[in-house]
């Protein structure tokens, strides 16, 4: 063997013109595999076998702080404030920006940092040959040179060539585009062959769709085909609902920022007002509605969640889905392991006519797909090892090595079966098949009618049953569909999967929580309805896939959907078609699985969920994987994203009202005053301080009312908020005004001083009114940070007039009776803010408008997956 320094990567053309012998041998290695010593001493040569080219980039995070349009208005803003000579204006609204990018930034950046650190907790692992026994391995240190086994559902882990292959099939699109699995082979093909045609190769990042297979490793990380090409790939995201929202109403916002800007500075300069002090005094109301530090607030709200959910064990691979986990109202999850234990136990072996049959299991341990080692399961599917493990199997497995596996079909989700040809043991030649009853007794030549029956029986029980028949087989040399016919039942197989004990709790809270939960399996629907009535779920009324077929029009799918809790027998394409289809509703629509054929349909989902335990293209395809794969969990997740959405929304509800009211109240002042009602620099001034107040909203209480339904984003409605409140903050700017002017006499001086102080003090304090829907302090209490924040801003606005800066900023020392006539006007103003509440939240008849959303185009699909792959097989952490 050469020196592990001498031994690298190499193409995988290369490897695959020769034979799986010589690459073996110039890799110094053999078909055992590599020794523990030799794999680690090549790893510290060659690496491990990540890619790390998506780490948290500084840059990139920057980056994405400052594409808001509302950082373009005070970017231009700040520009045109500097080269007119308005030094302090632009100073001001520098301090913003910097504010604005800088929390954002900070937040963002170790929000991204956790989450690369969260990643390394979801590992994906592999079966290695080592000296010739079975191990399992992270993917993260494989080299070349070692030997590993594919089975259904894997991701290959890095470019192999292959030594064996069992009907194996690889769905390669990532790399070629094509959506066809490609058949895979032992036999070298021609050099220099184009990537769509390596048949005997399985390439880095393709998924096995069928079979199962072994190859050596000839290239890791950046050397493999895949990795080359993912070294030069973006990793731009699809945008999520809430994104959408915020960009939609950013953009609201600039549009009746520019309207703003246009009316006043004509206004004033018909006024005969010079030109540079209306386009400054323009600018600054544009600037002075729009919420500066909403990208903050958002950035400071996911990373807080993300934290808070991290602590639950809720991986979150992109901090805005926290938000889209929060709209989630219906959750398709799988059964075992979820709303069952997940220890799948082999209960007992019975006869076609319900007697026990312990020689049967000799048959499910030759007709098995499990990776065994040494006379033990080391993976592969949860029944097969159930059956290895089981100590009513031990004297069999004494007996296993006597037999020889001539061929395989290997299990697929269409057959729901395997089949073997075995002999062994001076006998003839053997077919065994095992799978779904159903599927198998189509295949027998007769049933006896006490099968049906036992079937029945065990299937009320809840219990999950397997059939397993077999016949003689001489002559025969190949499995394939055509020739599993003419079997005879030996009988049934039958495993225990108990409900969880806190199952039903986690139901019972998600429903107070407004999702409606729905069962889809590929289990026996008697079984599973058995299961869900344990647990609570209605009538549990069970559909199979067959009956999903027959609805050929989506108005009979939908009629299912409203009456139906348990689908099974479900292919990926049902899960695909039935997510499709309630999502056209314009609901939330969650998917929890943890198998390859659940992967289809969490990429049609809106939130995709898996679990630490589930297999790679199941991670690789979601959104947010769970490390407990707990309802209850996830139900703590729905929480935290209608949380992180609540605070959002306070922040966005408030400012924009009260900001609008503002500026309109200027405006209209600028048009019947003979000089500026506020200065562009105190208009900045003002906003500067009102938002600094509003960085702790993330830390404030939520009502459990706002919690009790799904949390989504309506510009519309926030646009409707807008024009109803901002006018009452209005109104109360006149009251001053009038004060002012009629009460105070007040000059150009002092009046811009009360206004700056009123308006302050308004705009902040009601955000004791907004955040809730109830009478705030009596029965909603706002976190301490906010109400700390909040008076301390106007503090200062209150005695900012009564420093030294006061005359650089344009203020001068108000009496006492103007403190007397705002404390009436704040108190009044607070007062109607209640009344305008009650009657805005008043109980309708009719239900609350929702925003509906059509399905996501086929074209956005597609990027959502390729976006999902790249950034889960990324950042620093094992190619999945």
């Amino acid at each position: 063997m050469p020196p592990p320094a001498t031994v690298a990567s190499m193409p995988v053309v290369d490897a695959a013109a020769m034979t799986g012998a010589d690459v073996l041998a110039r890799l110094g290695s053999t078909a055992a595999g590599l020794s523990e010593s030799e794999a680690h001493l090549r790893r510290a040569s060659v690496g491990p076998n990540v890619l790390l080219t998506h780490r948290a980039n500084p840059w990139t995070v920057l980056a994405r702080q400052l594409r808001s349009p509302l950082l373009f208005l005070l970017a231009a803003t700040a520009a045109a404030s500097f080269f007119v000579g308005e030094r302090t204006d632009a100073l001001i609204i520098g301090a913003i920006l910097v504010v604005s990018v800088g929390l954002g930034f900070f937040n963002e950046y170790r929000a991204e940092r956790a989450t690369q650190a969260l990643h390394d907790q979801v590992s994906h692992r592999c079966v290695v040959r080592r000296q010739g026994h079975g191990t399992t391995v992270d993917v993260v240190d494989l080299v070349p040179g070692d030997v590993v086994d594919l089975r259904l559902g894997e991701v290959v882990p890095a470019d192999l060539r292959l030594l064996d292959a069992e009907d194996l099939e690889c769905v390669e699109s990532v790399l070629t585009g094509e959506s066809m699995p490609a058949a895979k082979v032992v036999e070298p093909v021609p050099p220099a062959t184009p990537l769509a045609d390596l048949a005997d190769c399985a390439l880095m990042g393709t998924v096995v769709s069928q079979g199962l297979g072994s190859g050596v490793v000839v290239a890791t990380a950046s050397d493999a085909a895949f990795g080359s090409i993912a070294v030069g790939l973006g990793t731009r995201q699809p945008e999520t609902q809430f994104q959408t929202g915020l960009r939609e109403f950013s953009m609201l916002l600039v549009k009746v920022a520019g309207a703003l800007t246009v009316a006043i500075f004509l206004i004033n300069v018909s006024l005969r007002r010079p030109v540079i002090d209306a386009l400054l005094f323009a600018l600054a109301i544009a600037v002075g509605i729009s919420p500066q530090l909403l990208p903050a607030v958002v950035s400071t709200s996911l990373a807080a969640g993300s934290r808070q959910l991290a602590k639950r064990k809720v991986l979150v691979k992109r901090l805005v889905c926290i938000e889209d986990l929060g709209d989630v109202s219906i959750l398709f999850t799988d059964k075992t392991g979820t709303l069952t234990d997940g220890r799948i136990e082999l209960s007992h072996a019975l006869g076609p006519d319900g007697q026990p049959r312990a020689e049967l299991i000799r048959l499910a341990l030759l007709c098995n797909e499990a990776t065994v080692e040494d006379g033990r399961a080391v993976g592969g599917n949860p029944l097969d090892v159930a059956v290895w493990q089981a100590p009513s199997s031990a004297p069999y497995r004494v007996e296993f090595a006597d037999y020889r596996r001539i061929a395989i079909l290997p299990f697929d989700h269409e057959r729901r079966r395997v089949s073997v040809l075995v002999e062994g043991d001076g006998r003839s030649r053997r077919l065994i098949v095992k799978g779904a009853p159903e599927g198998v007794l189509e295949l027998c030549r007769q049933v006896p009618a006490e099968a049906h029956t036992v079937l029945d029986r065990e299937f009320a029980a809840g219990h999950r049953v397997i059939a397993v028949a077999s016949r003689d087989a001489d002559g025969e040399t190949s499995v394939t569909t055509n020739t599993e016919g003419g079997l005879c039942l030996d009988g049934f197989l039958v495993f225990l999967d108990p409900p969880k004990p806190d199952a039903r709790a986690a139901l019972t809270r998600l429903a107070d929580l407004g999702v409606t939960v729905k069962v889809v399996t590929g289990d026996n629907p008697i079984v599973a309805s058995n299961v869900c009535l344990q647990l609570g779920l209605g009538d549990a009324r069970a559909v199979t896939g067959r009956e999903i077929d027959d609805a050929e029009e989506d108005e009979e799918l939908l009629e299912i959907l409203d009456t139906v809790t348990v689908f099974a027998r479900m292919s990926p394409e049902h899960k695909a078609r039935i997510v499709r289809a309630e999502r056209r509703r314009g609901l939330g629509v969650a998917f929890l699985g943890d198998g390859v054929n659940d992967a289809l349909a969490m990429h049609e989902a809106d939130v995709g969920i898996s679990v630490d335990s589930a297999t790679d293209v199941a991670k690789d395809a979601a959104d947010v994987i769970l490390l407990e794969k707990d309802l209850d969990v996830l139900a703590d997740g729905v929480v935290g994203g209608r949380r992180i959405f609540a605070n959002t929304i306070k922040y966005v509800f408030m400012g924009t009202s009260s900001n609008f009211g503002n500026m309109f109240s200027a405006a209209a002042a600028s048009a019947f005053l003979s000089f500026l009602p506020m200065l562009p620099s105190q208009i900045l001034l003002n906003n500067l301080l009102y938002d600094s107040s509003q960085l702790v909203i993330p830390t404030d209480r939520v009502d459990p009312e706002q919690l009790v339904r799904p949390a989504h984003w309506d510009t519309a409605g926030i646009r409707r908020f807008m024009l109803m409140f901002g006018p009452v903050s209005s109104v109360f700017d006149f009251a001053t005004f009038g004060v002012m002017l009629w009460l105070l006499h007040a000059h150009a001086q002092l009046f811009r001083t009360g206004w700056f102080v009123e308006s302050l003090a308004t705009q902040t304090l009601v955000i004791f009114a907004i955040r809730t829907r109830r009478i705030p302090f009596l029965r909603s209490a706002p976190s301490r940070p906010l109400a700390a924040s909040a008076l301390v801003v106007v503090g200062i606005g209150v005695v900012l007039p009564f420093t030294p800066v006061a005359g650089a900023l344009g203020f001068r020392a108000v009496p006492v009776a103007f403190f007397v006539a705002l404390a009436v006007m704040i108190g009044a103003y607070l007062l109607l803010i209640e009344l305008m509440k009650a009657w805005y939240y008043r109980p309708v008849a009719a239900p609350a408008l929702r925003l509906k959303l059509p399905p996501k185009p086929h074209a956005a699909r597609v990027h959502r997956r390729a976006a999902r792959f790249s950034s889960s097989s990324a950042r620093g952490r094992p190619l999945q």
